[in-house]
């Protein structure tokens, strides 16, 4: 798998109703009795939008509380040892992005903080190999974009403002995914490996990688929602692009939160990203329980990310 310049590579749930589980342990705002009681009481599968049609916000989607198994058995194909052991995570109820973030989304944050565009974005060159080129940034990313297509080039730093910024905006919480919550809404009520099966072939007319059959493999990212949502509503959480989570990395999940918190120890200089992307990645490294990683200033375009919000 592939992802930014010198990435290190980390290698039917019951969607039974908990009120009583945890909220991760993000900013302290991210309290559930800090937040509005009517936002508490919105019902899995709402959908809104904080800004309400006045700028360009994310289309949010309210998911279940519920308990899973996160991780991945040894006799699952294409499993690499920090899947494991496996473990239930119990969660509360919270909204997530129905897409990534969008390259018009971020374009309204940048024109509103003015947040440099950065640089030094990895991309495959005119060779076929990935490499840095100082030059790239969200902005010109190597290939030709539209306002639909996801952000890529943006750094964990990058994404952490991006948050900042739009909870500032709305006056809610808004956060990155922890890792745990990431694994929940992309496998979407599903024990196997894909959210679409066992078979590595589903992927065909259902996602965007290397070999995944669609116009779009081995070149850019597709445009948001161009393949079906998981049963949860999400679209583009197998393949298209990487996505940052909040999480520090750690090598396996002994002692790992079972409640929905973020990990904070460990090697924090490397954060989680999930999902794998168009360049290089196969179908099989789409499974809901692969993990990948980067430095928090990394930037690729096959990496972006998507938000939560706590209810």
């Amino acid at each position: 798998m592939t992802v930014v310049l010198a990435v290190v590579l980390l290698g039917k749930q019951a969607l039974a109703q908990d009120a009583s589980a945890s909220p991760p342990n993000d900013i302290a705002s991210t309290s559930a009795s800090a937040q509005p009681k009517a936002a508490t009481a919105m019902k899995a599968g709402a959908t809104f939008d904080d800004c309400h049609g006045a700028s360009r916000c994310p289309k949010m989607i309210v998911l279940p509380s519920g308990t899973f198994t996160m991780g991945s058995p040894a006799s699952e194909i294409g499993r690499l040892r920090d899947e494991e052991p496996q473990h239930a995570v119990t969660l509360r109820a919270f909204a997530v992005g129905e897409f990534d973030v969008t390259r018009a989304e971020y374009a309204a944050f940048v024109r509103e903080s003015g947040r440099p565009a950065g640089g030094n974005c990895n991309h495959p060159n005119r060779e076929g190999k990935w490499a840095e080129d100082a030059s790239a940034t969200w902005e010109n990313p190597g290939y030709q974009t539209s306002e639909r297509d996801p952000i890529v080039c943006v750094s964990w730093q990058d994404a952490k403002a991006y948050v900042a910024w739009l909870s500032n905006k709305t006056g809610k919480a808004y956060r990155l995914l922890t890792e745990s919550e990431w694994e929940y809404a992309a496998r979407a009520g599903t024990a196997t490996p894909f959210y679409w099966g066992a078979a590595p072939e589903g992927a065909k007319g259902k996602a965007n990688c290397s070999a995944c059959g669609s116009q779009w493999d081995n070149k850019q990212p597709a445009p948001v929602g161009s393949f079906p949502a998981n049963a949860f509503g999400l679209f583009d959480m197998a393949g298209n692009v990487w996505q940052w989570v909040e999480d520090c990395y750690v090598p396996n999940y002994s002692g790992a939160p079972t409640d929905g918190a973020f990990v904070t120890t460990g090697d924090c200089a490397q954060r989680v990203m999930r999902g794998a992307g168009w360049w290089e990645d196969k179908p099989v490294d789409l499974r809901s329980a692969g993990r990948g990683g980067g430095h928090p200033g990394d930037r690729g375009s096959n990496l972006g990310f998507r938000v939560a919000r706590t209810l």
